[in-house]
C-alpha cells in the first residue's frame, strides 16, 4: 500500500511538473511573440523585485560588515542602493497610467540596462579580488555576462528597449519550462509502468 501511495505521489508530481512546464513554454512564447506587452506586464513585478533584492542587498552587507572589507561593503551597498531608488522610481514611473506605457518601458528598460551595467562591474571587480576563493570563475562569468548584457541594453534604439522586458522573461520562461519537462522525463524510465 505505501508502494502504491509512492507511486501516486510520483505520479502527482510527475503530472504537476509537466503542467507547469508546458504553461511556462507558452507563457514564454506568447512573451516573445508579444514583447512590448510583456514588458509592460512585468514592470510592476520588477519593481517590487528591486526593491525587495535592494532592501534585503542592505540587510545582508550590513549583517557581512564585520566579515568584509569596508570597500566590498560600500560597493554592496551602493549597488543595492541602486536597486532600491530603481524600484521605487520604476513604480512612480507606471503610476502615471496607461498612455505613457511605452516611455515607462523604454525608461525601465534603460534602468535595468544601467543596474545590469553596475551590478557587473562590481561582481567582476569582487571575483578578480577572491582569485584564492573556489569557484571564483563562476561569479567572475557572472560578472562579464551581467555587463555585457548591460551594455546592449543600454545601447539599444528607444523602440527596441521596449521589446527588452519581454524578451528576457520570454527567454527566462522558455529555459525553465525547458527545464521542468525534462526534469519530468527524468521519471520516465525505461522500466516505468504507466498508472493508468
Amino acid at each position: 500500500m505505501a508502494f502504491e501511495n509512492s507511486d501516486l505521489d510520483l505520479s502527482s508530481l510527475r503530472s504537476f511538473t509537466i503542467a507547469e512546464g508546458i504553461l511556462l513554454l507558452v507563457l514564454g512564447v506568447l512573451a516573445l511573440v508579444f514583447p512590448v506587452i510583456a514588458s509592460a506586464w512585468v514592470t510592476v513585478v520588477v519593481a517590487l523585485a528591486f526593491l525587495v533584492g535592494g532592501i534585503i542587498g542592505w540587510v545582508n552587507s550590513i549583517n557581512r560588515s564585520r566579515r568584509l572589507t569596508k570597500w566590498h561593503c560600500f560597493w554592496r551597498l551602493v549597488v543595492s542602493t541602486l536597486f532600491v531608488v530603481t524600484g521605487a522610481w520604476i513604480i512612480q514611473q507606471f503610476t502615471r497610467g496607461v498612455g505613457e506605457a511605452a516611455v515607462q518601458v523604454a525608461a525601465l528598460a534603460f534602468a535595468v540596462g544601467i543596474v545590469f551595467l553596475v551590478e557587473g562591474v562590481v561582481a567582476t571587480i569582487v571575483a578578480i579580488s577572491h582569485r584564492e576563493m573556489a569557484g571564483w570563475g563562476w561569479g567572475l562569468a557572472n560578472g562579464i555576462v551581467t555587463l555585457v548584457l548591460g551594455l546592449i541594453i543600454v545601447t539599444m534604439p528607444g523602440l527596441a528597449q521596449l521589446t527588452v522586458l519581454g524578451i528576457l522573461v520570454g527567454i527566462s520562461f522558455l529555459f525553465s519550462g525547458i527545464d521542468l519537462l525534462v526534469f519530468s522525463a527524468a521519471f520516465h524510465g525505461p522500466d516505468d509502468r504507466s498508472l493508468s
